[in-house]
């Protein structure tokens, strides 16, 4: 029987090539082990419905991947960028304190001047300081959260792993049996016990793959919902931060503008 098994049969369109000739491989490798005489028809069809599950379970997988290596990435820039902040606030801080300082030194009109453009400064620091702690509450601790979560997400699909794998096992110990000389007396007798063992284990299977189809629906819902929010609040709280230091930097323009050289010089 050619097994040129198209993406439109298997129901798969959206698996890669890669995954595609990997399964068609093992498809292959398994049909050419089970095929029994009038049997490998039905092996075959098995076969079919298992990789096309398989192939389901790799989208699946493929989601949970995808989430943890972007969002944790995500995560490491938004943290460094919150990070950036806090030491650009602290450097400000310094600025600040030197301008004061220098105030101190200089004539009345300076010094007012200058102490204006300080505390302008110094304002723009703590809505800075605010930008950071609400990046770090909003942004950067939902991101951080994907970890512990994508990591029990693999865990539920290697659990399906492993319940079909048993179930692969279970279905070639027949065959093996199904080969056997049909006078095999021991054959015989374990061969009703072994189609017991494969139905039990893809009933198992089903409903195992029925399980991990609900959480990873739940889980991307969830991922969905919370990407949204999460740059919703990052674009909100950087709106807010760069709209209160415009503010404060207008405020810290007019006190510049308004110095008088010549009254200083007066002095």
């Amino acid at each position: 029987m050619a097994l040129a098994v198209s993406k439109r049969f298997l129901g798969m369109e959206e698996v890669t090539s890669g995954t595609l000739r990997k399964m068609k491989t093992k498809l292959l490798a398994l049909v050419e082990r089970l095929r029994v005489g009038a049997d490998s028809f039905s092996c075959f069809h098995l076969l079919i419905f298992i990789l096309k599950r398989d192939a389901q379970v790799k989208i699946m997988e493929g989601t949970v991947n995808n989430a943890e290596k972007y969002l944790g990435q995500f995560c490491m820039l938004l943290a460094s960028y919150a990070r950036k902040n806090a030491r650009l606030r602290d450097k400000v801080d310094l600025l600040v304190r030197q301008i004061m300082d220098f105030a101190n030194t200089e004539n009345p009109e300076l010094r007012r001047c200058l102490k204006d453009l300080g505390e302008e400064l110094s304002k723009i620091q703590d809505y800075r300081q605010a930008e950071v702690e609400r990046l770090d509450a909003k942004v950067i601790a939902p991101l951080k959260a994907y970890g512990p979560l994508t990591k029990s997400k693999r865990a539920d699909i290697k659990k399906f792993n492993s319940v079909r794998n048993r179930e692969i096992k279970e279905l070639e110990n027949l065959q093996k049996l199904k080969q056997r000389n049909p006078l095999d007396r021991q054959g015989i007798v374990s061969f009703p016990k072994a189609e017991a063992n494969v139905q039990k284990a893809s009933i198992d299977v089903n409903h195992t793959t029925h399980q991990l189809e609900e959480i990873i629906l739940k889980f991307q819902q969830q991922k969905l919902k919370d990407i949204k929010t999460i740059f919703s609040n990052f674009v909100t709280i950087e709106m807010i931060f760069h709209a209160k230091a415009l503010e404060m930097y207008t405020n810290a323009f007019q006190h510049l503008n308004n110095f008088d050289e010549e009254k200083d010089l007066k002095v």
